[in-house]
């Protein structure tokens, strides 16, 4: 659940300001990154966890509601996971993650691996603990799925999930501190050692596109006025693996996904903010394709 108060600029260290609203808001990377792709037309499956408490109870019906299959998602002892979220009005954020319920999501329930078997794509976050989330990546590898990671939180990856992962999709920040480099195109291409595909997001400068022996690709980002960016990557990750799993050249399907992300941002909150197939088809169209890096 996301906890999130709205600010002028956010406090440094040992300051206290005034916020102007808060709200209480469904959310979580694996939560937001399923209710984008719901809305972006996927059919969606959730694995997870959320607690015995009243967050988890409005998680449940929050993605039941986008239209996500629930089935695969545990209730257990204890509390659902929060993120406490501080939000400036540049639409930047500030976010501290308490995993809760997340926390036991440490390998494969019962019927888990038959719903990754069944899917196109595997969407994964490490908002839950490594070994599950490597177990799961290693299933969807051996039913031939494409994965899909997210390393957010940001911490090194070991290579037996790297080996398993098809696409990686850091923001430039945790792209920089995988590989210690901090030019967005020498991150990817360090990060092409590992993976066969790379889209480094970065912000309202688009993202960069990096698949081995080609020359990398930059989608622009469509320029519009940030309210509340919390999930911005997320939608962008969510309507991405709809788009692939469509068929659509990467460079389209990056552009329908910028286009999501962009109408994103002009909402507040997270899983609320994301727009529906429709709202994004018709926003792509009015969009530009791609560049190559000069």
């Amino acid at each position: 659940m996301d906890l999130v108060a709205y600010v002028e600029t956010a406090p440094r260290r040992g300051e206290t300001v005034t916020g102007r609203a808060f709200r209480t808001v469904p959310g979580g990377k694996g939560a937001n990154q399923a209710v984008a792709a719901a809305r972006s037309g996927g059919s969606v499956s959730m694995i997870g966890a959320v607690g015995e408490d009243d967050f988890g109870v409005r998680l449940r019906a929050s993605l039941a509601d986008a239209g996500v299959d629930t089935t695969g998602l545990r209730t257990v002892e204890g509390e659902s996971g929060t993120a406490h979220i501080v939000v400036d009005d540049d639409g930047g954020n500030a976010i501290v993650v308490v995993p809760g319920a997340n926390g036991t999501v440490d390998g494969l329930a019962d019927g888990d691996e038959q719903r990754i078997a069944a899917a196109d794509a595997l969407l994964l976050q490490l908002e839950i603990p490594l070994p599950g989330v490597i177990a799961a990546a290693r299933t969807a590898w051996e039913h031939g799925v494409s994965v899909v990671l997210t390393p957010a939180p940001a911490r090194p990856l070991p290579s037996e999930l790297l080996a398993v992962t098809g696409l990686l999709v850091p923001n430039e920040h945790e792209a920089a501190v995988l590989t210690g480099k901090s030019d967005p195109r020498d991150a990817a291409a360090s990060l092409l050692a590992h993976v066969p595909e790379v889209v480094v997001t970065l912000g309202e400068k688009g993202s960069l596109y990096a698949v081995r022996d080609a020359e990398p690709l930059w989608i622009p980002a469509p320029r519009v006025k940030a309210e509340d960016t919390t999930a911005a990557g997320d939608t962008f990750v969510g309507a991405l693996a709809v788009a692939r799993g469509e068929g659509r050249a990467m460079p389209d399907a990056l552009t329908w996904a910028s286009a999501a992300s962009a109408l994103s941002v002009q909402r507040p909150g997270a899983s609320a903010s994301m727009p529906y197939r429709t709202e994004t088809d018709a926003f792509a169209a009015t969009l530009n394709g791609s560049r190559t890096p000069s």
